[in-house]
């Protein structure tokens, strides 16, 4: 049942994302300067190495984002005041404009691609879909179970 589990939950991750990647796309962006984006208008200007963990990206990986975005005039760096070796990124102006005009629609596209279920269906599976992450991330595979070259 674990397999099944996995197939399926990977197979509507994998719909799902092709939706929103195409919906962001139509912006000039990726899911991942989508991403940035998002978390900088929500929460403000963040230090990168939060922004990298939220993301679930690699530091060149945001290295990366951040400078096409930073190009585009929609983020920019700033240092950090207590940490000479930590940088924040914030949403430039421009930024702030394009972020809070493209969110809106793509908060209603993904309404529509997760419409198979009701609401009260994906406030469940968002509970039993955090449970479950953070029990597989508690999970450890123990020397008996770990293969030998």
């Amino acid at each position: 049942m674990a397999l099944k589990l996995w197939v399926v939950l990977s197979r509507a991750h994998a719909a799902i994302q092709r939706q929103a990647a195409a919906d962001v796309g139509r912006h000039g962006l990726t899911l991942g300067e989508f991403g940035i984006l998002e978390a900088l208008h929500h929460k403000g200007p963040l230090l990168l190495g939060d922004i990298q963990r939220k993301l679930l990206v690699s530091s060149g990986g945001i290295t990366y984002l951040v400078d096409r975005l930073e190009r585009r005039g929609l983020v920019r760096r700033r240092p950090c005041r207590e940490d000479r070796r930590a940088t924040y990124a914030e949403l430039t102006s421009e930024g702030s404009l394009f972020i809070g005009r493209i969110f809106p629609d793509h908060a209603r596209h993904l309404e529509r691609a997760t419409a198979g279920l009701s609401e009260r269906e994906r406030q469940r599976a968002v509970t039993l879909l955090r449970k479950l992450g953070l029990a597989a991330g508690r999970a450890e595979i123990s020397e008996a179970e770990t293969p030998t070259p």
